[in-house]
């Protein structure tokens, strides 16, 4: 049987979810599910709230300026969140919506904006990147909703960084060329952020910084130099084949 059911919508609510509860729709997702999707009355959706797991759920009959959803039975356990954070520099907004969406789709737990010396968009829409958030956890089947949180200075997190977390960055300089030997070098973490840098790079003081930290990998991503929307799959795609969810057993 396959783990998810791809063929019935999924929408994220943020009521509690329980056999026989009735949850009533705010005004974008009851024109989503009306008039958009053209759901008739009795029509089934999956639900979730990332905290309840996933139900099976029924639109209720049509009621005056009012959508609800009847909640029939849970499908799915919540699943733990993944202690897999990824940290990025902002990027324009057209690139950060693809950005986090694929973070998402990757297994980041978290994402947090880094503000770094060579960051060129600092002013972000954080309401704006957790409903990409939501959208990119509706349409793959994802349970644990990452957390987005607010920007932080890169010298600020570094000084508060806890030494049980590994930290991979992305650096085109990285004296191992090799990226997965760059991490089978490294005994696998049991917390585990990636970081990715402005499309300027590291300055020499903030490269020194990261190296400093307890459990740090450097990386390169290739020969060729790649957008930071880019790199930020190329990098989770390889943190996830060397040590995470990818791996047979994990």
């Amino acid at each position: 049987m396959a783990r998810y059911d791809f063929t019935t919508h999924r929408l994220f609510v943020e009521a509690p979810l329980q056999t026989g509860a009735r949850i009533n729709l705010p005004q974008p997702a009851a024109h989503y599910l009306r008039n958009v999707l053209r759901l008739s009355d009795g029509a089934e959706l999956l639900v979730f709230n990332g905290r309840d797991g996933e139900w099976r759920a029924a639109l209720a009959p049509a009621a005056k300026k009012q959508t609800a959803l009847d909640v029939r039975a849970q499908v799915r356990p919540q699943e733990a969140p993944h202690d897999l954070h990824y940290l990025f520099a902002p990027l324009k907004h057209a690139r950060l919506d693809y950005m986090v969406q694929k973070a998402v789709e990757m297994g980041a737990g978290v994402l947090q904006p880094v503000l770094t010396q060579r960051t060129q968009g600092e002013r972000l829409n954080i309401e704006r990147m957790r409903a990409n958030v939501v959208e990119a956890a509706e349409q793959c089947g994802i349970l644990a909703v990452p957390d987005v949180v607010a920007p932080v200075k890169l010298a600020a997190l570094l000084a508060a960084w806890p030494a049980e977390r590994m930290l991979v960055f992305c650096d085109e300089g990285a004296d191992v060329q090799d990226p997965v030997a760059a991490l089978s070098a490294c005994p696998r973490p049991t917390a585990l952020s990636v970081l990715i840098g402005p499309e300027g790079g590291f300055d020499d003081t903030e490269r020194a910084a990261l190296l400093l930290l307890p459990q740090v990998a450097r990386i390169s991503l290739g020969p060729r130099i790649l957008r930071a929307d880019t790199a930020a799959v190329a990098a989770l795609t390889l943190v996830q084949a060397v040590w995470g969810d990818w791996r047979d057993g994990a």
